[in-house]
């Protein structure tokens, strides 16, 4: 496989064909994808919310029909086959950092006590690092989704399916439609995944990236 050619062929979709539905199997993918994808100390600060059927989709719409610079949005989340709210935890607090350690237990990671202690030591020093130094723990946790987020687009187009990362929506509506307060989440990012319709203009246009000797600098 040249995964280049996937980075170099994928764009983001303007127009999806209401008609086409992702598979399921294929779906199933891409959840393993998110579920899967890297994270700090293995953090995993995250819930993905799905909406697939029509009544799902609306829900998440509403946040895009608060203001008209969000107006664009609203038809690429109506008309796409799947679309997935991504939203960080508002909180990383000693009750979730065991539980990651009892999952990670449970899965076999750790050889002994002195495995399963060392991690927990690591891992806490970057939680209190984010927590009490730089007092960004949220922003930490947020750049965590965009770990996922990349990871799902570019394994959606490895998979033929188009997709739209939106990050033109009023969060608050959305926490509040989807009750992310009480939850202990607040949204960071939407995607609409799906596929093309005639309408859209952006798959016919020439990608525009800044030129390699722009981007890269090796170092001697």
């Amino acid at each position: 496989m040249n995964i280049a050619s996937i980075a170099l062929a994928r764009h983001t979709c303007k127009a999806y064909d209401p008609t086409r539905k992702i598979p399921a199997d294929q779906f199933e993918q891409l959840q393993t994808l998110l579920r899967h994808a890297p994270s700090s100390v293995n953090s995993q600060p995250w819930h993905f919310f799905v909406a697939a059927s029509d009544a799902a989709k609306q829900r998440v719409a509403k946040a895009t029909q608060s203001h008209p610079m969000y107006g664009a949005n609203t038809p690429k989340i109506l008309n796409a086959s799947h679309v997935i709210a991504l939203c960080a935890r508002t909180t990383m607090d000693p009750e979730y950092t065991v539980a990651l350690l009892d999952q990670e237990d449970r899965d076999g990671r750790y050889a002994n006590a002195g495995a399963r202690a060392n991690q927990n030591k690591s891992r806490n020093f970057y939680v209190n690092l984010h927590r009490f130094d730089a007092r960004d723990t949220q922003h930490w946790m947020e750049k965590q989704v965009y770990l996922a987020l990349g990871t799902l687009l570019l394994g959606a187009a490895a998979l033929g399916i188009d997709a739209t990362p939106i990050e033109g929506f009023d969060p608050q509506v959305l926490n509040a439609e989807l009750g992310l307060r009480d939850k202990g989440l607040a949204s960071v990012v939407l995607v609409a995944l799906g596929y093309r319709s005639a309408d859209d203009f952006n798959a016919a246009l020439p990608k525009s990236r800044l030129p390699a000797t722009t981007v890269f600098t090796e170092l001697q």
